[in-house]
């Protein structure tokens, strides 16, 4: 049956008919809550009216009327979904992440009132990148992260006398979004809770594998009646993010990392008695930091943004942070990591984490939790030296007491005695040390390729290159027959060898168009997924303006910048022009350059000459279907920076260009 055939199964379509029949009783009157608000005489003489009138609306709701002048704290979430009281669905969320919030916001609640509070509870939610893949939704999904954080910014902020802040979120685009609103209420204490992780399953395929089945199917690498089980098995938990070091997860182990978070916070299983605890002790911390007058802006220093770029090199977390975060530091008012500072952090910090997707292991998110978490990547940093230990985080302790509080925790003894016991995996096997990195060869996270097709630079997750691929030196050096695809459809059909020329071993798959302006910055994983899944897949390289999830792998480069609509070298590739990559994945250099065409080498001069000769694609457009909305998202994001600025609404720079276009109207000429 088609997704949008609805069935009819009414014997009585007059739906006007079904409104003549009047439920009854229907109460005209009610005496109102019992009691007195404790007004004052300044109360009533000062305050404003909205003031009093919310007591009025909180004694409505059922608050005592008597204690409806005690502290306000803002809940916030991106819960999604409606459950019933054992559980069960009665509207699904958009996703997993979001789908048991409402417990964790519960749990902070009742700690807010036990604690002489008033909690008040909001909600923006949030689409899932995974529903999203390959579909015109993927043009909302960046877009939407601007748009929540404007509107988590205005629920909190709508409850004037609020003291403090908690959000709540997991996912993508939600915990950025929740980030970069608390990050702007410089002056409110804020706590982040992270929604934390999906169980792995015990018969099904990973979160991440489970995405390149399609691609599999059409190869004829399984079968249709694997294919619908192993999917069938793959969500083991209704709760939590995804079960990879993707976007979701890299955005928790970030919230941490800038002390927004408690310690050993990011990653927990969702709905289990652990991860209520986490928003239990949120709550308690962000009573003490309203009662210790500790605001956001306290927390968010440069300090913070220093340990935050270092763990996400130390995770080998999703490239997607490297846009998220400047994002969150602007809304925070600090500086803006450049494409330098991205360099230079990951060529000091070696990657620690083994986990999905970038190997060796490949251990799921969750044991990354039991092994230690965030903590105890932090140990391993700080006997490097490679952290800001005097960053203070929301337990109002600097991160040097932090750390020396896990180092003897009972907390970190018995969670890495359970991971052993229950799974027979050593934690120094999850979380390495950095000798035995260097041991195992692995490289770390990303680097940024330069040359005559990135001017402006990309990046590309060097350590989830396939070793296969690499030189003895760890270098991937290949020339490979571009392949030019303006529509991802297209590119996945010829993938999938669905078309007259399909992708081969020794393409390299440019896709351009798929930038801001193109299609919201999609996110391409339905690409890279198929690759690396498809047996073939690591002699293929990918090319694109767009961007990738967090668990994409092999040699694909995004964000190649300028974007082809913002007329980047990149828009005038043609059919069988050849590319050099070279990505040297421990020293972290890269290029990006075309090289010829069929018939000819070129000098570098020659390649220059082609490139500022050639016109546009001739295909090459915005997407027909990008909504107005998106349009106008990346013209302000166009102004304010783009991706390497965070794709953040930067309202000085949208200000100036206004007044820039408004003084040239006035010009004579």
């Amino acid at each position: 049956m088609s997704p949008h055939h609805i069935p009819n199964n009414s014997e009585n379509d007059d739906l006007l008919a079904a409104a003549d029949h009047v439920p009854e009783p229907i109460i005209v009157h009610s005496p109102g809550p019992e009691g007195r608000l404790p007004f004052d005489d300044a109360m009533l003489r000062y305050d404003p009216s909205g003031h009093l009138f919310g007591m009025s609306q909180d004694a409505g709701m059922g608050w005592t009327p008597e204690e409806t002048r005690r502290p306000q704290f803002v809940i916030l979430s991106t819960m999604g979904g409606l459950r019933d009281p054992d559980g069960k669905p009665i509207a699904l969320g958009y996703h997993t992440g979001h789908f048991e919030l409402n417990e964790a916001v519960a749990e902070a609640a009742w700690e807010i009132r036990n604690l002489g509070g008033i909690p008040y509870a909001g909600y923006c939610s949030d689409p899932c990148d995974g529903r999203t893949q390959g579909t015109v939704g993927m043009f909302d999904s960046l877009p939407y992260r601007n748009d929540a954080a404007i509107v988590f910014r205005r629920l909190a902020r709508s409850i004037p006398n609020a003291v403090g802040v908690l959000g709540i979120a997991t996912c993508d685009k939600g915990l950025p979004a929740m980030m970069m609103a608390l990050a702007g209420l410089k002056d409110l204490p804020v706590v982040i809770v992270p929604g934390g992780v999906m169980l792995p399953t015990t018969r099904g395929e990973d979160t991440a594998k489970v995405q390149s089945i399609g691609a599999r199917y059409a190869q004829g690498d399984i079968t249709l009646e694997t294919a619908q089980e192993v999917a069938c098995h793959t969500c083991a938990s209704p709760g939590g993010g995804c079960q990879f070091l993707g976007t979701a997860a890299t955005s928790q182990v970030i919230s941490e990392a800038l002390g927004l978070a408690l310690p050993h916070s990011a990653l927990a299983p969702s709905g289990q008695p652990i991860w209520r605890d986490i928003a239990r002790r949120s709550a308690q911390t962000l009573v003490h930091l309203a009662k210790k007058g500790l605001t956001g802006r306290h927390i968010l220093t440069e300090a913070a943004a220093h340990n935050a770029m270092v763990l996400h090199a130390a995770f080998g977390g999703s490239t997607n942070l490297i846009l998220h975060l400047p994002a969150v530091l602007y809304e925070a008012g600090l500086p803006r990591p450049s494409l330098e500072d991205w360099e230079q952090v990951n060529r000091q910090v070696p990657r620690l984490v083994d986990v999905l997707p970038n190997g060796p292991k490949n251990y799921p998110t969750l044991y990354v939790y039991l092994a230690g978490g965030v903590p105890e990547v932090m140990l391993h940093l700080r006997n490097l030296g490679l952290l800001r230990l005097d960053a203070i985080t929301v337990t109002g302790q600097s991160l040097e007491k932090v750390l020396r509080w896990w180092e003897n925790s009972p907390r970190r003894q018995r969670l890495r005695e359970l991971l052993h016991k229950e799974t027979g995996v050593d934690p120094d096997q999850v979380i390495l040390s950095p000798g035995r990195t260097r041991e195992l060869g692995i490289t770390a996270t990303s680097c940024f390729p330069r040359g005559n097709l990135a001017p402006g630079g990309s990046v590309v997750k060097s350590t989830a290159i396939d070793p296969q691929v690499l030189d003895k030196n760890g270098v991937f050096d290949r020339t490979l027959q571009a392949r030019v695809f303006v529509r991802e459809r297209d590119a996945v059909a010829a993938i999938k060898g669905q078309t007259a020329n399909p992708v081969r071993p020794g393409d390299v798959v440019v896709l351009i168009g798929r930038g801001p302006m193109g299609s919201g910055m999609e996110e391409t994983y339905q690409v890279t997924s198929a690759l690396r899944y498809l047996p073939w897949g690591r002699e293929v390289a990918v090319v694109t303006d767009a961007r990738f999830s967090g668990v994409s792998t092999g040699a694909c480069i995004g964000w190649v910048t300028p974007e082809a609509l913002a007329d980047g070298p990149i828009a005038r590739v043609r059919d069988g022009d050849r590319i050099r990559i070279v990505i040297d994945t421990r020293n972290l250099q890269g290029s990006l350059n075309l090289v010829g065409d069929p018939q000819h080498d070129f000098t570098p001069e020659q390649a220059e000459a082609v490139l500022k000769t050639r016109p546009p694609h001739p295909q090459l457009r915005p997407d027909e279907d990008l909504p107005e909305d998106t349009r106008l998202w990346a013209i302000l994001q166009h102004i304010s920076g783009g991706p390497w600025g965070g794709c953040v609404f930067d309202r000085e720079a949208i200000f100036r260009r206004l007044q820039q276009s408004r003084e040239e109207t006035r010009s004579p000429w």
